[in-house]
C-alpha cells in the first residue's frame, strides 16, 4: 500500500468520525468566510491531512500523519528526524529500482561472501556518508526522469550529486547469508527483440559506475590503519547463469537494522553494500520501525485499528495522543478501551435481555 492510499483511507474514516466534526465545521466556516460574497458556499467533507515521510511501495511501518494545524509540524519529521529501518535484501543481483519492484539489471556471484566480509563491509558505512540517490528514482535531470535515461541506454547529462546522510548504526541479523526463505530471485525481463533487459542495461555506464563512498569516520580510521581497505571489490561476473533462473534458487540474505538520518536511501545503502564486496544486492523488504519518538508496536495506531474498532474505542485514544503526543502507549490504551467497550456491550445486551423477559 502506498503512503497516499494509506492517508486516503484514514482520512475517509476520520472525516466521518463524531470527534472530528467540530474541526470539520471550523474548516468549513474558515473556507467559506475567506472567499467574499461571490464565493459559493460549500460543505467540507474531508479533513485537512498530510504525512511526514513517504514510504517505498514495498515498505511498511511508521507513517506519521498530521491532522488540521498538525500538518504544519510535519516538516519536523521529513527534514530532521532519526529513523530506524529493518531491511532484507538478496545478494547477487541488482535491479532497475534497487528493490524487487524493478526489473533485474545484472547478476553477480554471491557464494564467496562470508559473515566476516559482511562485518567488515558494515563498518565502512557507519558514520557521515555521502550517498548517491538511486538511478531509477523520481529525481530529474534537464526535466527528464533518471529512469528514462537508464531505460533508453543514454548517458546522464551530468553526474548524480551525492547527498550527505548519517548512518548511526547498522546491525546485521543472525540469518544473514541464509537461503532458507521465501524470496524468489527475479528473472530478467525479455524484450521484443528476444534480448533480455540484463543484456541491454548491463552495458549502460550510468547505472553502476558511481563511486562507492565510505563514511568519513571509516576513512579517517583507514588513514591511521593501513590494513583497512578503502577500495571496493570488482564485480564478480556470474559463471553459471542457469542457477539464478531456476524457480528453486534462493539467494543468500542480507538482513540488517539501521538507524539513519532523514534523506537516507536504504535502497542505495543496500546496493552499495553489495557492490563494495564485489557482488550486488537488491531490497525485498523494508520496515520503518521508528521515526523520531514514534515507535512501531507501542505509541502508534495501525490501519486495522480504525477498521476493526468503533469510534468509541479509538476516539478517546486518538484525542489523548493529540494532547500528550508520543508519551501515550497506544497499544495498551486501545486494549483497555476495547475491553471496557466489550464490558459495556455485555451489560447493555444483558439489560435488554432482562427487559425483554
Amino acid at each position: 500500500m502506498t503512503s497516499r492510499l494509506c492517508l486516503d483511507k484514514v482520512n475517509k474514516i476520520l472525516s466521518h468520525a463524531e470527534c472530528f466534526q467540530s474541526a470539520m465545521k471550523d474548516l468549513e466556516n474558515k473556507r467559506n468566510s475567506s472567499g467574499g460574497k461571490r464565493r459559493r458556499k460549500f460543505r467540507t467533507n474531508k479533513l485537512k491531512m498530510g504525512h511526514g515521510g513517504t514510504l517505498d511501495p514495498i515498505a511498511s511501518g511508521i507513517l506519521i500523519l498530521g491532522v488540521g494545524s498538525g500538518t504544519k509540524k510535519l516538516g519536523e519529521y521529513t527534514n530532521g528526524s532519526t529513523k530506524i529501518y529493518e531491511s532484507v535484501a538478496l545478494l547477487g543481483g541488482s535491479t532497475t529500482t534497487g528493490d524487487s519492484e524493478g526489473q533485474l539489471l545484472m547478476t553477480t556471484e554471491n557464494d564467496f561472501i562470508t559473515r566476516e566480509m559482511l562485518e567488515r563491509t558494515r563498518e565502512k558505512f557507519i558514520g557521515s556518508l555521502s550517498q548517491t540517490p538511486p538511478i531509477f528514482s523520481a529525481l530529474k535531470m534537464n526535466g527528464k526522469p533518471l529512469y528514462e535515461y537508464a531505460r533508453e541506454g543514454l548517458p546522464l547529462p551530468r553526474e548524480i550529486k551525492p547527498r550527505t546522510v548519517q548512518i548511526y548504526s547498522l546491525d546485521l541479523a543472525d540469518d544473514c547469508l541464509s537461503t532458507d526463505h521465501d524470496y524468489n530471485f527475479l528473472k530478467s525481463e525479455v524484450c521484443e527483440d528476444g534480448s533480455t533487459l540484463v543484456d541491454k542495461l548491463s552495458n549502460n555506464p550510468t547505472l553502476n559506475d558511481h563511486k562507492i563512498l565510505f563514511s568519513e569516520e571509516y576513512m579517517q580510521r583507514a588513514k591511521e590503519d593501513p590494513t583497512l581497505s578503502v577500495e571496493s571489490e570488482d564485480a564478480r561476473k556470474v559463471t553459471d547463469v542457469k542457477k539464478y533462473d531456476s524457480d528453486d534458487y534462493r539467494a543468500p540474505l542480507l538482513h540488517f537494522t539501521s538507524k539513519v538520518s532523514s534523506g537516507t536511501y536504504i535502497r542505495s545503502l543496500i546496493s552499495d553494500f553489495g557492490r563494495a564486496m564485489g557482488s550486488s544486492a537488491y531490497m525485498v523488504s523494508l520496515v520503518r520501525r521508528t521515526q523520531s519518538d514514534w515507535e512501531l508496536g507501542k505509541n502508534c495506531f495501525e490501519l486495522s485499528d480504525f477498521e476493526d474498532y468503533g469510534e468509541e474505542v479509538w476516539g478517546p485514544v486518538i484525542q489523548k495522543v493529540f494532547e500528550q503526543g508520543p508519551a501515550v502507549d497506544v497499544r495498551q490504551e486501545l486494549e483497555e478501551a476495547g475491553n471496557a467497550a466489550n464490558v459495556k456491550k455485555v451489560k447493555e445486551d444483558t439489560k435488554r435481555a432482562v427487559e425483554t423477559v
